[in-house]
């Protein structure tokens, strides 16, 4: 039965007896000490990290609502969006105990990465609980306990594109599991933009008369503010309490950066447009299904689909690296500013500052240049 069991789990092939505690402790000495076959160790190194996968999902899926639970609910530790994403770090913390402990498919620097991106998010965890109880309701996705929460878990999918890229020379799935693990990285980077997206639709709600937050959260920000009835003036800044030039920087910088890592990571030429693509997608199936479940839903930033078209052909260019880094901040850096104006005039888009648009060309070249040296000059593709 317990065999049957592992075959079911899809570990069949892992060398893994049963499930009974002495048979896995059994297994990962043999794991640790490099007795796997061939067969094994292929079998392993695949069931390992599509178990990833499936705890990137979930931490995925729970951030994504817990956002828009956010603007709907007041805060509980065991709200179901922190259940959803609890189990994930369950599955993540056990994987990477598992790494740790056996030394399988890693090497020293992903594990290190796996280690410590595990280490500031579980520590960033109970910080956050006591600062929602000392402050109340911290519904900004920009705060530095939520900061220290995706940052942890960035490093850590970091540590899994590295492992995984380094030990899955010749498997069928190799591209597409590499795809998956920026994919997630890419939704992690993006996810503290959401604050934006959300508040500005809850804005437009409040102010047309059908507010998407219940009454115990309009209560909450009015006894915030220390007044009796909430003004839209109050609402504006509760919901979106973040400077308008953030939103386009963040996008210009820091995810434009990891677009072009992952174009040089995965090597494939329209890599940065199917990550876009992906993402948009993503957020164009959670939209309706949290509309339909009531709950408030945001803008979608369409203007990634072609940012991330913009970074493929800037570098399928071929330029000198300084050249590619300088054309790419500029093209790139227009292209965000220019595609974040249209939706906004289309459809719907937080508040841009358009006069943050020369910086954000300086700190990407500078980024964009520091990754085109080091693979220009070293051969050093990160993660």
């Amino acid at each position: 039965m317990s065999g049957t069991v592992v075959d079911r789990l899809g570990l069949g092939g892992t060398g893994l007896p049963s499930l009974r505690p002495g048979d896995v402790r059994g297994w990962l000495d043999r794991v640790r000490a490099g007795g796997l076959s061939a067969a094994e160790s292929r079998a392993t190194l695949l069931a390992a990290y599509r178990i990833w996968i499936v705890a990137f999902f979930l931490k995925a899926l729970g951030s994504a609502w817990d956002v828009s639970w956010h603007f709907r609910w007041l805060r509980d530790d065991f709200a179901p969006p922190h259940n959803v994403n609890l189990v994930g770090d369950g599955v993540a913390i056990a994987l990477v105990l598992l790494h740790w402990y056996t030394r399988f498919g890693v090497d020293r620097t992903a594990l290190r990465l796996m280690v410590g991106g595990a280490t500031l998010f579980v520590l960033s965890a109970p910080i956050d609980v006591i600062n929602h109880r000392i402050n109340g309701l911290d519904i900004t996705s920009w705060s530095i306990t939520h900061f220290g929460l995706y940052t942890g878990t960035a490093i850590l999918i970091t540590g899994v594109i590295r492992g995984w890229r380094l030990h899955a020379h010749g498997l069928s799935s190799r591209d597409f599991m590499l795809g998956a693990f920026w994919f997630f990285l890419l939704e992690d980077v993006f996810f503290p933009n959401q604050q934006q997206e959300y508040g500005t639709l809850a804005i437009r709600a409040y102010t047309s008369g059908h507010p998407t937050a219940e009454p115990i959260l309009l209560r909450f920000a009015a006894n915030q503010a220390k007044v009796q009835q909430i003004t839209p003036a109050i609402f504006n800044h509760f919901a979106l309490p973040i400077p308008a030039w953030v939103y386009p920087l963040w996008i210009s910088t820091a995810i434009v950066t990891t677009l072009v890592i992952a174009r040089r990571g995965i090597g494939l030429r329209w890599t940065a447009s199917t990550l876009a693509v992906a993402y948009v997608g993503w957020r164009c199936v959670l939209w309706p299904l949290l509309a339909v479940a009531h709950f408030p839903h945001s803008t979608v930033p369409l203007l990634l689909l072609p940012v991330g078209l913009a970074v493929d052909l800037v570098m399928l260019t071929d330029l000198p690296w300084l050249t590619e880094a300088l054309t790419g901040a500029i093209v790139v850096t227009a292209v965000v500013y220019c595609a974040a104006y249209a939706q906004s005039v289309v459809l719907a888009a937080p508040p841009i500052s358009y006069w943050s648009a020369p910086a954000s060309a300086v700190i990407l070249a500078g980024l964009w240049g520091y990754f085109a040296y080091q693979r220009k000059a070293h051969s050093l593709i990160l993660f």
